[in-house]
C-alpha cells in the first residue's frame, strides 16, 4: 500500500535520514550516518506474531552478514588474482570496506535497543508483563543512542577545533 515493497531505491529515501544528516555529517567531515523509511509490517498476517517478528528482525542483519561474506569472495578473489594495479588495488579496498561495514551493520542493528532491530528480537522473547516495561523504556534508551551518538559526533568536530586552539594558546 506504501509503494515500498519494491528494489527501487527512490521508494525508500527518508528526506531527513537519507539526504538531509548524511549532507549535513559530510559538509561537517563527520562520520556518516543516515536511515531509509521503515518498512511497516503485517503482523496479522504471520502464521506466529511473535516468531514471525523475529525473524523479520533479523532479516536485516542476516542480509549485511550476507553481503559482508560476498564481499569475502570478492577479496578472495582479487588476492588470487594474477593481475595486478590500481584496479585490483581498489577492488581489494572496496571489499575490505564492505566486509567491515557490513559486518558493523550487523552488530550494531543487533543492539538490543529501539528502533534498531535488536530491541525487535528481545521484544518478541519476553514474557508479556516484561514487555510493558520494555516499551517503556525503550523511548528513553533511544533518547541515550542519540545523545551518544550526537556526542560521539560532537567530539569528532570538536577535537580538532580544541587542538586548535591550544596551539593558538600555547604560541602566546
Amino acid at each position: 500500500m506504501l509503494g515500498r515493497l519494491s528494489l527501487n531505491p527512490l521508494r525508500h529515501i527518508d528526506p531527513v535520514g537519507t539526504v538531509l544528516v548524511p549532507g549535513v555529517l559530510l559538509a561537517l567531515g563527520a562520520p556518516i550516518i543516515g536511515w531509509a523509511r521503515p518498512v511497516p509490517v503485517a503482523v496479522s498476517a504471520l502464521r506466529s506474531p511473535r516468531r514471525g517478528m523475529i525473524l523479520v528482525a533479523l532479516a536485516g542483519p542476516a542480509a549485511n552478514i550476507l553481503m559482508a561474506l560476498v564481499w569475502c569472495v570478492v577479496l578472495a578473489g582479487a588476492a588470487r588474482s594474477h593481475f595486478s594495479g590500481t584496479v585490483l588495488n581498489w577492488v581489494a579496498l572496496m571489499a575490505e570496506a564492505g566486509i567491515w561495514l557490513n559486518a558493523g551493520l550487523a552488530v550494531f542493528n543487533l543492539l538490543p535497543i529501539p528502533p534498531l532491530d535488536g530491541s525487535r528480537v528481545v521484544r518478541n522473547m519476553l514474557p508479556y508483563n516484561a514487555v510493558q516495561v520494555y516499551d517503556r523504556i525503550g523511548g528513553w534508551i533511544s533518547y541515550l543512542l542519540m545523545i551518544f551518538v550526537g556526542g560521539f559526533i560532537l567530539r569528532l568536530l570538536l577535537w580538532p577545533a580544541l587542538g586548535f586552539v591550544f596551539s593558538l594558546l600555547g604560541r602566546l
